[in-house]
């Protein structure tokens, strides 16, 4: 199983294409999470119901089977690395943004935790 970690912007998108191309590729399954620690009245990360269809679509029509995941109430990397500890699950998909020399060393809060403490391999991907 491949895992992505889900974000509704072109990270996020560009994570969810190359999951899909390491799912057909490998010939597993995908799950893709899309969390919110629901602390904020608006996370932008978290895909509202129209653009949770317009992924899905997407999902319907790539060709490898596939579970949608929208957990609230969970911190991104947590609900990752607790996906990244099933037996079947084989990679970690990540979009991560491009950085200045500062955030390049610091990286993102969630990409540097999962980088760290994954233990499974992660593939950190950027919009084309």
């Amino acid at each position: 199983m491949i895992v992505v970690g889900y974000t509704n912007d072109q990270y996020g998108k560009a994570a969810v294409e190359a999951g899909i191309a390491e799912a057909a590729l490998r010939d597993t399954d995908l799950l893709v999470i899309n969390s919110t620690p629901g602390d904020s009245y608006v996370d932008a990360a978290f895909a509202q119901p129209g653009q949770i269809r317009a992924i899905e679509e997407r999902l319907r029509n790539c060709g490898v089977r596939y579970e949608l995941s929208q957990p609230v109430g969970v911190y991104a990397a947590d609900a990752l690395l607790e996906a990244m500890e099933r037996p079947e699950a084989e990679l970690l998909v990540i979009g991560l943004k491009h950085r200045n020399p500062v955030g390049k060393l610091l990286l993102g809060s969630v990409a540097q935790q999962l980088l760290m403490e994954c233990p499974k391999p992660v593939l950190a991907v950027k919009p084309g």
